[in-house]
């Protein structure tokens, strides 16, 4: 056994310390970015801002919306053969990532998607709740064996060692930080296993930087704020799931509730069968991947040799995605300029982290 009592830190553990800045406006700021990356060799450029691939909202859906603004989508790995071959044929796949796991049905079904398109896709995540096993890694290091060219994302993981043997081992271009830290996972609670996130990020970023290779920080963003500590921490990808979640392009079981008055917060037009307009508010469920109710959806029920670690809430409608992503981005690009960084990729160098316990005047929420 042994103690670390050395201080980690989440994203509510601090703020932004604002510094002179010569950019003119915050539109003038630039949040693209360009990669090349470790093992692949390939280059990709646009906003690193991913849909997690989660069923809720790593949808075909929220792809084509999101790259409309060069953002990423991490597809779910539950469409079937057929859909994903219809997708990646007839769109570009320039900012969407296929999923899997490590199964042996994963890899048959990598090949088929393979052998459906005539290549392999473009990026690929691997995705597991335990990234620390020599097993785990043995499989990313098949799936690049499979698609030496792509890019792949592996994880999760959330310290510097395991960073430094995902990248490499020549397996791996992005590892995947986080464990336990996302709106509906249980993970933390269930195990007691976990570690605070933006100290993750600051840490693993400084190894896989110094390696070549990329972080992706994934969980733990409720507020654009905590996207902007993520990629001042050092990270080069944000992966957001509850921020995304209730949108037009989720997928799920949505719950309706006539309304009185079509002024009410949190409403949805939609018409009936004969063509009538009507009022409805709607809540989402949303749940983590390792879920009750995932697990009951995709796997039979909760295996009797593990515990379900995640939970399932309701996220009221927030419409089409662009306007949350309008909010995300606005808010980036603020950060930049209150900073004085001109472009996303000088803000982890113009970022002080200044410790706080109150970050907000919570009175009137």
């Amino acid at each position: 056994m042994q103690i670390i009592n050395e201080l980690k830190l989440d994203f509510k553990d601090v703020l932004i310390r604002p510094k002179r800045s010569e950019t003119a406006s915050r539109s003038k700021v630039d949040l693209i970015r360009t990669y090349k990356t470790l093992n692949s060799g390939e280059v990709w450029s646009g906003v690193p801002i991913m849909a997690a691939n989660m069923d809720v909202v790593g949808t075909f859906a929220m792809a084509e919306a999101l790259s409309e603004y060069q953002m990423v989508t991490c597809l779910h790995k539950h469409y079937s053969v057929e859909e994903l071959i219809s997708f990646f044929k007839t769109n570009n796949n320039s900012y969407v990532f296929y999923t899997m796991g490590i199964t042996d049905g994963d890899f048959v079904k990598l090949g088929k998607v393979k052998e459906g398109i005539g290549i392999c896709p473009k990026m690929i995540c691997v995705d597991v709740a335990n990234g620390y096993t020599n097993y785990f890694q043995d499989k990313v290091k098949q799936v690049r064996e499979v698609c030496p060219s792509s890019i792949i994302m592996a994880g999760n993981v959330c310290t510097p060692e395991m960073v430094s043997e995902l990248l490499l081992s020549g397996a791996a271009d992005i590892v995947k930080i986080g464990i336990g830290p996302g709106s509906v996972c249980t993970t933390r609670i269930k195990t007691g296993v976990g570690f605070p996130q933006l100290s993750a990020v600051i840490e693993c970023a400084d190894t896989a930087h110094g390696l070549g290779g990329l972080i992706c920080s994934d969980g733990g963003c409720t507020v654009p704020g905590d996207v902007v500590k993520a990629f001042g921490g050092g990270s080069d990808f944000v992966m957001l799931g509850g921020m995304f979640a209730g949108t037009d392009e989720s997928e799920g079981l949505w719950e309706e509730e006539a309304l009185l008055t079509k002024n009410d917060i949190g409403t949805k037009v939609e018409s009936d069968e004969n063509g009538n307009i009507k009022w409805v508010k709607k809540c989402l469920k949303f749940y983590g991947m390792s879920s009750r109710e995932a697990m009951d959806k995709y796997s039979g029920g909760v295996a009797n040799y593990k515990a379900a670690e995640g939970k399932c809430v309701e996220v009221p409608y927030k419409g089409p995605v662009k306007d949350v992503v309008q909010d995300i981005l606005g808010g980036i690009r603020s950060a930049c300029a209150y900073v004085g960084a001109k472009k996303l990729k000088d803000l982890s160098k113009c970022t002080t982290f200044i410790r706080t316990t109150v970050q907000e005047n919570t009175v009137f929420s």
